[in-house]
């Protein structure tokens, strides 16, 4: 099964840098709208069978343009959302506070899954609704699902189940808004990503990158 990870498009808080992950949430900037617009075309090559989006509104208007150019229906389930930020919600990500937002989800990835969000969900918690739509994806029997996501989750859940990306590249690669990660494998035998924001991912320990202290990578949403 290939599986696409896309992040949603621009929204209000993004260009604030808040930390914005209570559902509804908001919907997008014009910027937004336009990524959004663009996905069609930029996805012309793969053969997209299913498409999810999570609970937020702003997953499920990016998804809308491809699914409505593929003739799918868009698939709402909760468990893609972004990763509660709980007691730190709508702080400045890059605050003092708001940078253990983003050490809390990499420790998740690291393995440390008992850890909780202070006032928020725990990294099991986090790990077993995202696992959940996956495995419902790939119930599906379609060859490639894209599901539209979050910044914060993505780079969480592929850094915790990829074989070949660690918390030191999830941690050094930011996703911007409408970037994609491509990953291929089944929930049974695992997952191997291909590609990151259009660049291949090597295998682990192939040179990866340098990269900046996980604390000075904040980004939610």
């Amino acid at each position: 099964m290939r599986l696409l990870l896309v992040r949603h498009g621009q929204t209000p808080s993004n260009v604030d840098f808040l930390l914005d992950t209570s559902v509804p949430g908001p919907g997008l900037t014009a910027l937004g709208e336009r990524q959004a617009a663009a996905l069609p075309e930029a996805l012309a090559g793969e053969d997209i069978g299913a498409v999810y989006a999570s609970t937020m509104v702003r997953t499920q208007l990016t998804a809308a343009p491809l699914a409505a150019a593929r003739g799918l229906g868009v698939r709402v389930r909760d468990g893609i959302r972004e990763l509660s930020a709980g007691d730190l919600e709508m702080l400045p990500g890059d605050s003092e506070r708001g940078l253990r937002y983003m050490r809390t989800v990499f420790a998740w990835a690291a393995g440390d899954t008992g850890l909780r969000m202070p006032g928020g969900e725990s990294g099991a918690e986090a790990l077993a609704r995202y696992d959940a739509v996956v495995g419902e994806a790939a119930r599906t029997g379609a060859g490639t699902v894209a599901l539209f996501s979050h910044g914060a989750a993505i780079r969480m859940w592929a850094a915790a189940r990829a074989r070949n990306v660690d918390v030191p590249f999830a941690a050094a690669h930011l996703l911007d808004n409408t970037g994609v990660v491509v990953l291929e494998g089944a929930p049974a035998t695992g997952w191997t990503a291909l590609t990151w924001a259009g660049a291949t991912v090597a295998a682990r320990g192939e040179g990866g990158p340098a990269g900046r202290p996980v604390e000075a990578r904040p980004g939610a949403g």
